[in-house]
Formats: C-alpha cells, sequence, structure tokens
C-alpha cells in the first residue's frame, strides 16, 4: 500500500474518438497539472479493455489508444513522475476482476446505473430485458473496481455519472477485506465542481453527440476556418458585445490569463468586429496548442516510440501489481501445493482412526444403523425400526453398555464379527 505521506490519484482514460478542446481545458490540462503537485503519485491509465464494451473494430481501438497516449503525452504529461500505462499490458488486473466477481452479489451489478439504463430501454421498446446486453456491460463496474483496487488508490477523480463505480468499488473492497483480511484501501471519489465546460460551435456544450467540436490538434488553418466559423449574432461591428452567452469570449477565457480576458471583454464592449475577435481568439488558442500539436504530430508519426513508453510505464506499474497479486492469490487459496502441510498419518490421527455408527432410513420408511471399524469393515448391522427414536435408543445402549450386556438387541441387531472385535469397537466409542 501506499506510504501515508503520499496520496496516490488513478485515472482512467478510454481510447475513444479524438479528443477536442472541452476534454483539453475540462480533463487534460487540468489532471497534467494535478500530478506535478507534491504529495501526489499518479497513475494514469489508458483503459483499452473498456474500450471493447462498445468498440468491435481493432483498427480503432489499436489507433485510438495511440491517439489518446500520443494526446496525453504532448500536453505535458511526464512519464518519469506518472505511472502512465495502458490496461491491457497489466495481467493482474483481469485476474483480480475475477477474484473480486466471486466476492460480489449479483444484486449489486443489477443496480448499475448502466445496465439498468440499457434493461429501462429495452423494455420501453418491447424487447427482452437483456436484449443486446453483454457481459462485458454488466461486470463494467468490477473491472473499473479491480482498475482502482490494484493500485489501493486514495482518490479517483470522476464525473457524477461514475461516482456509483467508485462506490462499488468500496463495496468490493470491504467485502474482500472481510473475507480475506486487509489488502485494500477504500477509494473515494473525488468530483471537481470547478470543471471548465466549454462551447462548441454552435455554442451548445461543446460535445461529439452535438457534432460541434474544434479538434484539439487540428492542423492550423483547419483550427483557423473552424474559429471563424463560431455562430454569433448579428451585431454589426463598432456596436457593444456582451460576455454573457457569448462561445467566442467563453473560449477566450479558458485559454488566457486574467489580464488578457480583461482587455477582451473591454474590446468588446467598445464594438470590436466578431471577424477580429474571433481571429484573436484563434491566435491565442493556437499560441498554446501549437507546440503541443507540434509535439503530437512527431509521436503519432512514431508509434514504436509511444509504445516504448508504455512499455515501460507497464513495468512501473506491474513492480506494484505483481507484489500484490502473490498475496492475494494466497489469501484466497491459490497457493503451491509444496507448501501444504502432510496429512497426519493414521497412527497420529486419533480421530480418523475411531469406529462409527452411522444412522439411516430406507426406502421401506424403516430406520436403521450400522456399526463400521476405523477401516470401514462391517461391525453391526441393525434390523428396521419403525422410528428414529428407537433406532437412536438401540445406539445409545450399545455404546453406554456394551454388546454383551444388551442380548435383549441381537434379534435386532446383526454381528458380523466376534464379539471382542465388537466389543472393542464400543469401548473406543465410550472412551472419546
Amino acid at each position: 500500500m501506499p506510504t501515508p505521506a503520499t496520496v496516490r490519484v488513478l485515472t482512467g482514460i478510454k481510447p475513444s474518438g479524438t479528443p477536442h478542446l472541452g476534454n483539453y481545458v475540462g480533463a487534460i490540462r487540468p489532471t497534467v497539472r494535478a500530478s506535478r503537485e507534491p504529495g501526489i503519485e499518479s497513475f494514469l491509465f489508458l483503459a483499452d479493455y473498456h474500450a471493447l464494451i462498445s468498440t468491435h473494430d481493432p483498427v480503432r481501438v489499436q489507433r485510438s489508444t495511440l491517439d489518446i497516449a500520443a494526446t496525453w503525452i504532448a500536453c505535458g504529461l511526464d512519464p518519469e513522475r506518472v505511472t502512465f500505462y495502458r490496461q491491457s499490458d497489466i495481467p493482474e488486473i483481469p485476474e483480480l476482476t475475477w477474484l473480486l466477481s466471486c466476492v460480489c452479489g449479483k444484486g449489486l451489478l443489477n443496480r448499475a446505473h448502466a445496465y439498468k439504463a440499457a434493461v429501462d430501454k429495452n423494455v420501453a421498446d418491447g424487447r427482452d430485458p437483456d436484449d443486446g446486453v453483454t457481459m462485458g456491460l454488466f461486470m463494467y463496474p468490477v473491472l473499473m473496481a479491480a482498475d482502482i483496487l490494484m493500485f489501493n488508490a486514495h482518490r479517483v477523480p470522476v464525473g457524477r455519472d461514475q461516482i456509483q463505480h467508485v462506490e462499488m468499488a468500496r463495496d468490493l473492497a470491504a467485502s474482500f477485506n472481510h473475507r480475506y483480511g486487509e489488502h485494500f484501501t477504500l477509494p473515494e471519489a473525488v468530483i471537481d465542481e470547478q470543471v471548465a465546460t466549454l462551447p462548441g460551435l454552435d455554442g451548445r456544450k461543446m460535445s461529439k453527440s452535438y457534432d460541434n467540436v474544434i479538434p484539439l490538434f487540428a492542423p492550423r488553418e483547419q483550427l483557423r476556418r473552424l474559429i471563424m466559423g463560431i455562430v454569433t449574432d448579428s451585431r454589426a461591428p463598432g456596436e457593444p458585445k456582451p460576455t454573457e452567452g457569448n462561445a467566442v469570449f467563453q473560449l477566450y477565457q479558458a485559454f488566457a490569463s486574467a489580464d488578457e480576458t480583461a482587455q477582451f471583454a473591454r474590446d468588446l464592449a467598445a464594438g470590436l468586429a466578431w471577424s477580429e475577435a474571433k481571429q484573436r481568439l484563434f491566435e491565442r488558442i493556437d499560441r498554446e496548442i501549437a507546440p503541443l500539436r507540434a509535439t503530437y504530430d512527431d509521436l503519432m508519426a512514431d508509434p514504436a516510440r509511444v509504445e516504448a513508453i508504455l512499455q515501460a510505464g507497464a513495468a512501473k506499474a506491474r513492480a506494484v501489481t505483481t507484489p500484490l497479486a502473490q498475496r492475494l492469490r494466497r489469501a484466497v487459496g491459490l497457493r503451491s501445493l509444496a507448501d501444504l502441510a502432510p496429512a497426519p498419518t493414521p497412527a497420529t490421527d486419533a480421530k480418523a482412526a475411531r469406529p462409527m455408527f452411522k444412522q439411516y432410513r430406507e426406502a421401506n420408511g424403516r430406520f436403521y444403523f450400522k456399526l463400521t471399524d476405523a477401516k470401514g469393515h462391517l461391525l453391526l448391522q441393525s434390523t428396521g425400526f419403525e422410528s428414529p427414536r428407537q433406532a437412536g435408543q438401540a445406539v445409545a445402549r450399545l455404546k453406554a453398555e456394551g454388546w454383551a450386556a444388551c442380548a435383549d438387541l441381537h434379534e435386532q441387531v446383526a454381528a458380523h464379527a466376534d464379539a471382542e472385535q465388537v466389543e472393542a469397537a464400543l469401548a473406543l466409542l465410550r472412551d472419546a
């Protein structure tokens, strides 16, 4: 587990789609800055197993992994400071997923938001509730729990839609700890209430679903054309322009300093033309993005370099996961047989060397018992009794009084060994 002096923060990024300016301002830039804070031990991974739930094109998965890895490195992520790895390079993660699934109640996963949403949609459409639901979707929370618990992360920055999954990870950690001993830290979800959201080309929130995004590393001229196409109102040059609800101003503010932003607001109020305002916005964004774009382009042209970075990150990650996985295997009983103590011999196992009575009921409805010695050889066999109580009373008398003293039972109990053997067996039972 991490030392008390450090705080482990774990973040996963699903490799799907092309990052846009909203991703950069809302997630990438603040995460990179946070990773440089003292006392923080950052783990950041490409969640390619998670991508398989919704993406079934292997080339797209591979290409997106390269794209997202290159993006984060270009945006300043330091692989020397941060443990940056690909999820599928850590075999202990799917192993832990299975261990956790064995302490996870199905009812817990039935309540997961994504699964419930899929079921509700199917029901609303008149289909079978589980139509199209894969076990990948159903088990998603367990895999996410393994991602978190494999590194005993203290904090997991997530959006509000992921809080439930972190809470499930806590539940699974607590269940495993209760059953097998203390192995996992209970993680905390961290919600940044100040996450910046950027407007897109049409003024709505920048989102791929709205088709209004500005790609983060669009070529310079494409970036300029997109910015010039941002929807604005009909105010002419010379007319004051507000900052409230102004997509151009909001985008500028996300990249500029406080002084630059204040000056831009004054110029808008003084009647700055929309075309000139957009040109300034383009220049301010490009000033920050251009050097990052150059690094990104170099990385995309050299996939082997990105792969080497990810492999080095996997080695760092496995320095944590390998010893923990070994402890977990031992905790659940997946151990070397060479460590198993020898089975006790008959001479030393007094309990196993004793004779025993066995009572049972036959198909005819009557109740029987028999006495066998330590090796299973039959010594006594009863005929049928009307009730289990009668059979039990006969067994109790034989144990307490011996074979010879219970002559009245001999008609109902036949000896299959000589009297001395039977008496010796009954004496052993009396002395037990």
